[in-house]
């Protein structure tokens, strides 16, 4: 068998004891924290929460946005209107979007801007868009729509969801449309 250079043999060794030393201090490391701080952790979640530290919101259902995009849907159809509508959550995520047959490829963008933009300024997006006369620089925020056809959704006077509708002829409409889908959750 041949001899290994003294070279060779300390650089092996170097090696060894290094990974030896590395799986050691990680086996350490691992178990390092003492049981009492692991078992604290939820305490001290609980004291944060009851500190005022946290708040609760108030989201819709999956059911519940669904049951408002298909009231928005049917009030359309009902008067031969093709349309998209989309419900949006408080922080502006879709929760459902509903084409209607024929519904133009550009209302889908439109209406999921119309709902967001009405449940961030909780506002009806007809209204928004009077006030661009003073603030012209509104429609440059990003994923904001100021046409009519967005209404928002609140619950104790804050605004917990946005409904946008586009393909209508007009804004008018798309904002009728959106109101009855509003208007099915109070059912």
């Amino acid at each position: 068998m041949k001899k290994l250079s003294l070279r060779t043999r300390v650089v092996t060794g170097a090696v060894a004891v290094a990974a030896l030393g590395a799986g050691t201090f990680g086996a350490v490391s691992a178990s390092a924290a003492p049981a009492e701080s692991v078992a604290a952790a939820p305490a001290s979640a609980n004291s944060a929460s009851s500190a005022n530290n946290t708040t609760e919101s108030t989201h819709l259902t999956i059911d519940a946005a669904t049951k408002a995009a298909q009231a928005a849907l049917d009030a359309a159809e009902k008067e031969n209107q093709r349309i998209t509508v989309a419900v949006v959550d408080r922080n502006g995520n879709t929760v459902v979007t509903l084409r209607g047959d024929g519904a133009g490829p550009q209302s889908y963008e439109s209406a999921e801007k119309k709902a967001y933009t009405a449940v961030a300024w909780n506002a009806p997006t007809s209204e928004l868009a009077k006030r661009l006369e003073q603030a012209p620089n509104l429609k440059d925020i990003p994923g904001t729509l100021f046409l009519g056809g967005g209404t928002p959704v609140t619950a104790k006077g804050a605004p917990i969801a946005g409904i946008g509708v586009a393909g209508a002829p007009s804004g008018d409409l798309d904002e009728k449309f959106a109101k009855a889908g509003a208007a099915a959750l109070s059912r």
